[in-house]
């Protein structure tokens, strides 16, 4: 599959491909932030962002209120923890789950996009904005919670679309996480439901 001023890729075929590498804890809005850069006669780049993280929005919400909340409520043998390979009866975090379907996005060159999860206050160095616009989306994000962020931006000679979206705190394990973690900063919010924690940042090449 490639992206040359069109995105070929169906929406079955969208769907199909995020709901095999999606999870961690957030949500997401439906407003635009920057015009639409239409990628004809293709999928215009915005709908086929928007079409992706719609379906990561709703498996990451019901891994992390379906399952990771409901089995500590249930103060179940089986508990999430941050560090699920090396201890026995527990499940990858949220946030874990999410970054570990990214990767094999990633490392398949038949994707066409890349999606991670970044934030203002990242528990992980990796969660760090990257670049330039990467800080700007995820102010916008801090300031405008209902709203989407959308941009280009140039990477190693590459051009892409950057659509980003609010990663809010819809379960409890997301917050409470957070808020009782050993690497949180003293500068840290103290977040609450729907809180904004960052963004998700779906990057497709242009070219």
């Amino acid at each position: 599959m490639k992206f040359k001023k069109e995105v070929s890729l169906s929406i079955f075929g969208i769907l199909c491909l995020s709901l095999m590498t999606s999870f961690g804890c957030g949500g997401g809005a439906t407003a635009s932030a920057t015009p639409d850069r239409p990628a004809e006669p293709g999928i215009p780049f915005k709908q086929f962002a928007d079409a992706v993280h719609a379906v990561m929005m709703a498996d990451r919400t019901v891994y992390a209120s379906k399952v990771v909340t409901r089995l500590k409520k249930q103060d179940a043998s089986v508990t999430p923890s941050e560090y699920w390979e090396d201890e026995e009866h527990t499940i990858p975090l949220p946030a874990q789950m999410f970054r570990m379907g990214s990767e094999l996005v990633f490392d398949n060159p038949e994707a066409g996009f890349t999606y991670a999860l970044k934030s203002k206050w990242p528990l992980n160095e990796q969660n760090h904005p990257k670049s330039d616009l990467e800080v700007q989306a995820l102010d916008f994000l801090t300031e405008n919670p209902d709203e989407n962020f959308y941009g280009e931006e140039e990477l190693g000679g590459d051009k892409y679309f950057v659509a980003a979206y609010a990663d809010k705190a819809v379960a409890e394990a997301c917050w409470s996480c957070h808020n009782d973690h050993g690497n949180r900063e003293d500068s840290y919010p103290e977040f609450a439901k729907d809180d904004v924690m960052g963004g998700v940042i779906v990057r497709v090449p242009m070219k």
